[in-house]
């Protein structure tokens, strides 16, 4: 045998030794896969969406949830989408188009509801022309996502004298009757900020009957104003809940009143405020609530911490679990540790 010979034979036992060194330990140390919540794909953390995404509102259609939410990114009305509530990926502008009453740059705090398998309803705030004043108008699509349409010749909701009309939601009671809350911008002009209800046509297009005020601001942590209004009921009982205080102060926290009907009178809850600011996030409020799974479940939108009224990243998305403690919404958050997914 050549020295040639040798060393490639010595070279060849090298490799084959190394070969099943690796083989034997490759099941030991193989990487583990992770997600966005990290190494534990039943945990998440906040927020939810880390862009500037004011006033969420998200409504489940199948298996796919729908968020929207005041304009940004040259959207008047974003739209998102997840068939989890924590993973969202953008689908673009579910309101392309604004009416000609109506001009852009201030389209606010938009929420949907499905009329039927392809009939939705989107309320939105929006700048009035002739008013000058913020206004409610409403839009029609065939599908979640949109393109939404407004083809009224004006504002569904103005009360200009008012300071204006913002955060509309629409609510279903449990008699089937449609209804629409929102906020008379009072605290544009100096005036008190009232909640409002007024009952809806079945089409959801047009208002009946007079509107009722249901609550002001009274109490003082709401400051000077209340708004962002919206139904859920639970166990048999009709809440209202609403955020107060100004939107870019750390100030800015979320409470509930429960009610008697959709018209009132509504009593605000003594535990007042159920969410507010914490080292992890600041000012949360102007929520919508959801249900999956049996469980209740609540979108915020809140600041980082000392960048209140920035607009990067701006009023990111939080979800945090409501659990029910005699019927009470009790609200462990804002929640910035890992916690188990819906």
């Amino acid at each position: 045998m050549t020295r040639t010979t040798a060393r490639r034979r010595d070279a060849a036992a090298i490799v084959l030794a190394a070969a099943l060194l690796v083989a034997g330990c490759s099941d030991d140390t193989a990487p583990t896969p992770t997600t966005s919540s990290g190494s534990d794909s039943s945990v998440f953390t906040n927020p939810v969406v880390k862009t500037d995404a004011p006033d969420p509102q998200a409504i489940q259609v199948g298996d796919t949830w729908y968020l929207f939410h005041t304009n940004s990114g040259g959207r008047n009305v974003p739209v998102l989408t997840s068939t989890d509530l924590v993973d969202w990926a953008e689908v673009g502008d579910a309101l392309p188009t604004l009416p000609d009453w109506a001009d852009a740059g201030k389209t606010w705090a938009p929420e949907a509801i499905q009329l039927a398998p392809d009939r939705f309803l989107l309320y939105y705030t929006v700048a009035g022309r002739k008013s000058g004043r913020q206004c409610v108008g409403r839009a029609v699509a065939s599908a979640p996502q949109g393109p939404y349409s407004d083809d009224a010749a004006g504002p569904l909701i103005c009360q200009a004298d008012l300071g204006g009309a913002i955060d509309a939601s629409p609510y279903r009671d449990t008699d089937g009757s449609l209804w629409l809350l929102w906020k008379n911008d009072g605290n544009a002009i100096g005036v008190d900020t009232w909640l409002w209800s007024q009952r809806l046509a079945d089409d959801g297009l047009t208002l009946i009957g007079e509107p009722t005020k249901l609550l002001k601001q009274t109490e003082p942590w709401e400051g000077t104003l209340i708004e962002g209004p919206f139904f859920h009921s639970q166990d048999g009982r009709l809440l209202l809940f609403f955020a107060a205080n100004a939107y870019d102060r750390a100030e800015y926290a979320e409470g509930y009143a429960v009610c008697e009907s959709p018209t009132g009178p509504c009593v605000k809850a003594g535990e007042n405020p159920i969410l507010k600011g914490n080292e992890a996030a600041s000012g949360p409020g102007h929520a919508s609530m959801v249900v999956k799974d049996g469980r209740t479940w609540l979108l915020y939108h809140a600041w980082p911490p000392g960048q209140e009224g920035s607009t990067d990243p701006g009023r990111q998305v939080w979800l945090d679990e409501v659990t029910w403690v005699d019927g009470k919404p009790v609200l462990k958050g804002p929640t910035a540790a890992p916690q188990p997914r819906p």
